[in-house]
């Protein structure tokens, strides 16, 4: 409270909640329902905060993103052993692979949750390099229009860091001319696999909850659509959303100059290399 932002928060959502007492009960209630969720509202408080605001996606109603908070959190709860969810929102990362190269800092995959993520997503998938994320896929999970579990990107956040572009330069290289951005997508298509769900969904440029991604001129810092598209994306038909694949398109070598073969043969193998860890880990955790 001694911080002026966070003090205004709080009165904001104060407030919110004396507006919407039925709405507020149903999350208290949903939380209450059992151990593992009450134990979950304890440790990320957020739960209660997240629907109140105009969070994940553009145009969403509060009654939405109470839903989407239950959903996210009752798929974690019932397909994740043990604590394993509870965990999670005590900051217990869940990794899902690293690099095993000689003499270089190693790039770690992992499912984690963070505060900061809290606008775009209730999770998320982390590229860490030297201690800090090179990128994360922010994300929840919910049911699709049709009724069957998917993952949703919210957004996709890259490098924060000194000297950003040197850094990417070297990831690519030593992913044998794979970008990150597109080593994140393709770790998380393998999440969403490995946690039994149906599809992937990513929010649009239309779709973002903010306009953050958009300069003064109007121009986007980010275009979420262009990747999305570039990646196989299709426009649905509610246009906050792209359909992702869930599993990213793998030329054959035929398709390849054979001057670069024997690169997409190294990037293979360690996309193969990936997909076996984060299944592995996964598929341990599952309940």
């Amino acid at each position: 409270m001694e911080n002026s932002s966070e003090a205004r928060r709080c009165v904001v959502f104060v407030i919110r909640c004396f507006l919407h007492p039925q709405k507020m009960k149903r999350l208290q209630r949903f939380f209450a329902s059992n151990d593992k969720l009450a134990r979950i509202a304890e440790e990320y408080g957020f739960v209660y905060e997240q629907p109140t605001r105009a969070f994940f996606y553009n145009k969403s109603t509060f009654d939405e993103r109470i839903k989407l908070v239950e959903e996210h959190m009752t798929y974690l709860t019932e397909h994740l052993k043990g604590d394993t969810a509870v965990d999670l929102y005590r900051k217990q990362s869940i990794e899902l692979w690293q690099s095993q190269d000689e003499g270089d800092d190693p790039l770690t995959l992992k499912l984690t949750y963070h505060p900061g993520q809290r606008k775009e997503g209730l999770m998320s998938v982390w590229l860490d390099y030297e201690g800090q994320a090179l990128y994360q896929m922010m994300f929840w999970i919910a049911k699709d229009q049709k009724g069957e579990w998917s993952l949703f990107i919210g957004a996709m956040q890259g490098p924060n860091m000194d000297h950003s572009r040197e850094v990417i330069k070297k990831i690519t290289k030593r992913c044998h001319a794979y970008r990150t951005k597109n080593l994140i997508l393709h770790a998380t298509q393998e999440v969403a696999k490995a946690l039994g769900l149906k599809h992937i969904y990513a929010v649009t440029n239309y779709g973002y909850y903010a306009n953050n991604h958009v300069r003064r001129d109007r121009k986007l810092k980010t275009d979420f659509g262009a990747f999305w598209e570039e990646s196989g994306g299709k426009l649905c038909d509610d246009k906050r959303f792209y359909e992702l694949p869930m599993t990213e398109y793998r030329k054959t070598m035929e398709e390849i100059p054979t001057r670069k073969r024997a690169n997409y043969r190294k990037r293979f193998a360690l996309l193969d290399e990936i997909d076996a860890s984060i299944a592995a880990h996964l598929q341990a955790l599952r309940a």
